[in-house]
């Protein structure tokens, strides 16, 4: 008598990046093997390869042309079968006025204010920052000392429809923003991304690729009290998307200031770098290996493990 055998099944993963940079800028390097080492087979493509419609579960890494292609993207988003995170939390996540969401729920955000295309806008005194609501990469971010230029610069986003998000200018960003690293819920690591704007009227330097803002990374150790922001954001985007914060696969919380009065700048859950560079050896592979069981645990939550067949 022939024993039955299960019906082994291996899920067709892919990382998703972009035609500029299919794998990204090389900080998630070490995600392949960490998934492999899982027993999950997983490449990158550039999201708008058309085999990426082929895969069991696509996870968008390095997807930082999507500002200029949204509704293409948020199409493809819904076409894949699954999607880590989920069209749902990229469609809202994609337009910066999530952050009144967010404000709403209580957690304090750096003061943020949108304007849309034909709409009068308000600049307040003192320096700000004027970008799009629909950005990346602080392409198309300035900052400013001069409200007329200020108000300029919105008024150009608007000409490319663009809604335009003026802030004003927290110098305490001087000292580089805390990113807050989460993996399916949990908090994982932190580290710190240095000032990224100029002086006012000048541009920020990008990269070759011309995808994202040339950045200055170290490794951090925050106080508690921006983790507990941290959780706070995750949690206020949670109930505003009917999630369980132990859906979102990965999660990046940008946060200025320190313990006594720490802000959210962006909630960041389409394709944020998770700075797994800023670890050591030992810590970064520990760390990839809790990516590897979120997507394992992902996997089973959607009918797709390797004995769910």
């Amino acid at each position: 008598m022939k024993l039955a055998r299960p019906n082994v099944r291996h899920p067709r993963i892919v990382l998703a990046g972009c035609s500029a940079l299919v794998e990204g800028d090389g900080d998630d390097a070490g995600l392949v093997p960490a998934l492999r080492a899982r027993g999950l087979h997983a490449h990158w493509l550039a999201w708008d390869d058309p085999k990426t419609l082929e895969a069991d579960l696509v996870i968008p890494r390095a997807t930082w042309d999507y500002t200029e292609r949204l509704e293409e993207f948020l199409t493809w988003t819904r076409r894949v079968p699954q999607l880590l995170n989920t069209p749902a939390v990229l469609a809202w996540n994609t337009d910066k006025r999530y952050l009144d969401d967010l404000r709403g729920a209580g957690v304090p955000v750096v003061p943020s204010a949108f304007f849309g295309p034909g709409e009068p806008v308000t600049v307040p005194d003192g320096q700000v920052v004027v970008k799009p609501a629909v950005g990346a990469g602080s392409v198309g971010a300035q900052r400013f000392d001069d409200a007329e230029r200020a108000g300029d610069h919105a008024r150009a986003l608007h000409a490319d429809g663009h809604t335009a998000l003026v802030q004003p200018y927290d110098p305490r960003i001087a000292d580089g923003e805390t990113a807050l690293v989460f993996i399916g819920g949990e908090q994982s690591h932190a580290f710190t991304k240095g000032p990224l704007l100029p002086p006012p009227g000048q541009r920020a330097a990008l990269d070759e690729s011309g995808t994202f803002a040339e950045e200055t990374l170290r490794p951090a150790d925050p106080d508690v009290e921006l983790w507990e922001l941290g959780h706070a954001a995750l949690a206020a985007a949670a109930a505003r998307l009917g999630l369980d914060v132990a859906e979102f696969l990965y999660a990046r919380v940008d946060v200025i200031g320190g313990r006594d009065d720490p802000r959210l700048l962006e909630l960041e859950l389409v394709e944020p770098s998770l700075g797994w560079r800023q670890l050591d050896d030992a810590d970064r592979e520990l760390k990839q290996r809790d990516f590897a069981l979120a997507v394992e645990s992902a996997l089973d939550r959607l009918g797709l493990g390797p004995l769910d067949h």
